[in-house]
């Protein structure tokens, strides 16, 4: 199948500040990579540098086989953190000019706009202005630039920042879409919800080091959080029972239920038919790994506890987050 990215001991700096430090990273041709971190942790630095919009100090990458973006700009698809179009064209126009900058015929370009601005719900924006649309019209229009000419990558820095849930559903249905053509899909985000939901693989970064690299199914394996999601029978029912089972280190609140969290070496599969018993139970489950919580983990060993909470704060959930 081949790589459509390698980066290999890729560094950059800036003044004092090391941004990005001796980063590996292989995306074979595709499929679904999520990039993920908190802000500032380095992942758009490391974007730029794939697209040749920064350069590294050190190290090498390539890109779809070429030496640079600059080389295959025409197979890729990218949607910047930073969004920007012409503001006073009309929606029609300026999807039509970036796909004739991509390469595309103007008779190709001019029958694919009109049922992609449909697809993602547009269908009567053609004749507007791109300043009178809404910020989340603004980013479908924006996503519609970066995929009409059906690129080989794509990539998409922070793609639902923002949003509305509504947005979100869409982008992230059309995102998938693209993923099913065939493209390979690079995206970077640091709502952990949104990588949990669509990621085939993560990599996590923080501080501009890799801490991870891994594919979502090993993940829930290696780093099993060990929690089970309660729900009682009675929303009302006395749960201090399961407090007192052995094995079980925490009971918190979580919604309309609770979290069980296990103690080390506890088996969850063996602990849930004593959970039933104790309270009865409407439905009991094993918690799907929260890469939140493994990122805490991963880096928990050289971060103070006000420091954990500043990570945690940064990976919170956007609002958007719930859409998923």
């Amino acid at each position: 199948m081949g790589s459509a990215l390698q980066l290999r001991n890729i560094r950059k700096v800036f003044g004092r500040t090391v941004a990005v430090e001796d980063l590996d990273l292989v995306v074979p041709r595709g499929a679904l990579y999520g990039v993920i971190g908190p802000s500032g942790a380095g992942k758009t630095t490391c974007i730029r540098m794939i697209m040749s919009i920064l350069f590294p100090d050190s190290g090498t990458l390539t890109v779809l086989d070429g030496r640079s973006a600059q080389e295959v700009k025409d197979r890729i698809g990218y949607l910047p953190e930073e969004r920007g179009v012409y503001r006073r064209m009309r929606v029609g126009a300026f999807l039509m000019y970036v796909a004739q900058l991509k390469g595309l015929r103007a008779v190709d370009a001019a029958a694919r706009v009109p049922s992609m601005l449909q697809g993602l719900g547009l269908g009567d924006v053609t004749r507007k202005r791109c300043e009178e649309l809404s910020k989340g019209m603004l980013q479908r229009v924006q996503f519609i630039a970066a995929v009409i000419h059906a690129p080989d990558l794509l990539i998409l820095d922070e793609p639902f920042s923002g949003l509305d849930p509504v947005s979100v559903r869409l982008l992230r249905d059309r995102i998938l879409d693209e993923h099913r053509r065939g493209a390979t899909v690079l995206l970077s985000t640091h709502v952990m919800a949104h990588a949990e939901e669509m990621c085939q693989h993560v990599v996590m970064i923080h501080r501009g080091r890799k801490v991870l690299d891994e594919p979502m199914a090993g993940l829930r394996r290696q780093y099993d959080a060990r929690t089970l999601l309660f729900e009682p029978l009675d929303p009302l029912a006395d749960i201090s029972p399961i407090r007192s089972l052995n094995g079980v280190e925490r009971v918190e609140a979580a919604g309309a239920g609770y979290r069980i969290e296990l103690a080390e070496g506890t088996a969850p599969t063996r602990l849930m038919p004593h959970v039933a018993a104790a309270v009865p139970t409407a439905k009991i489950e094993l918690a799907h790994v929260r890469l939140e919580d493994t990122f805490i983990r991963i880096v928990s060993g050289e971060s103070s506890s006000m420091e954990t909470a500043r990570l945690r704060a940064g990976l919170g959930s956007d609002t958007e987050a719930v859409a998923l």
